[in-house]
């Protein structure tokens, strides 16, 4: 087995430093095939992904820096974290964010018949998001759906009935979207408890595949302005984020470039 952690087992990949976070270069293959070979293997892994906030969060936050640095693959979802590694003289070769590349993962997944359980979002939308997925690739297994409402206290009643229903299924991916941080505390606090072979945090990606949060136009994703799309698409809960984070960002990135990172 490879080298474990409390998260499970750590790929064994190329990994760049940004602002103290081990990202990998993995390309989007690479990971698919990697938790293709973790289900088979009978391993357990976590996954996670960093953008800009991610690594702000990071910066600020040991736990979270804790977290992505001991995932089994953390991976780049946004051309901010490129941009900050090509300034830092590194190379990132592909970006990649849960709404995009999931699909393709599904349609591994109903190849190989692995089995997937969506936690997240509203009451219905991991439902729905599964109904869409399984129309798209007839033989994708979904056994199950939860809402992302519920005490999520390590020791509350309602979480551990969530577990439970989890575990009840046996999923070959426990595919999480409550949001940055909380679904990577979540996962932190309750992994030990979980009888799933592969985590994957995905943050709104059921949102976003159901259509019920609307994705900036492709151009301009493509041209690394998604984060504007969604600064236009949710201001009141973005700006923050990207008002404010945004700056930070280069200005952390500009200290570590300059050896003057705290």
């Amino acid at each position: 087995m490879a080298e474990g952690s409390e998260l499970g087992i750590i790929a064994q990949t190329p990994r760049v430093n940004v602002l103290g976070v081990e990202i990998s270069t993995l390309p989007v293959d690479g990971a698919i095939e990697f938790i293709g070979r973790t289900i088979i293997a009978g391993d357990r892994a976590v996954l996670s992904y960093v953008n800009v906030y991610a690594l702000n969060l990071a910066y600020e936050n040991p736990w979270f820096k804790e977290f992505l640095n001991h995932a089994a693959l953390t991976f780049c979802d946004g051309f901010g974290v490129k941009w900050g590694a090509r300034l830092l003289g590194h190379k990132i070769p592909e970006r990649y964010t849960p709404p995009d590349w999931f699909p393709r993962l599904a349609y591994a997944c109903s190849l190989r018949r692995f089995t997937l359980y969506f936690l997240g979002a509203r009451p219905g939308i991991g439902e729905k998001c599964a109904n869409l997925l399984r129309n798209q690739f007839p033989g994708l297994i979904v056994t199950g759906s939860h809402h992302g409402y519920f005490d999520k206290s390590q020791e509350s009643p309602e979480n551990q009935a969530v577990i439970e229903l989890i575990n009840k299924e046996k999923p070959d991916i426990l595919v999480v979207g409550l949001g940055m941080p909380v679904q990577e505390k979540w996962l932190k606090e309750n992994w030990d408890q979980m009888n799933a072979k592969v985590a994957l945090p995905v943050g709104a990606m059921f949102d976003y595949l159901t259509g019920e949060v609307a994705r900036a136009p492709r151009w301009m994703p493509d041209h690394g302005l998604e984060w504007l799309g969604r600064l236009v698409v949710e201001p009141k809960r973005l700006s923050q984020r990207y008002i404010l984070g945004n700056p930070l960002f280069v200005g952390r990135l500009l200290k570590q470039r300059f050896g003057i990172l705290e």
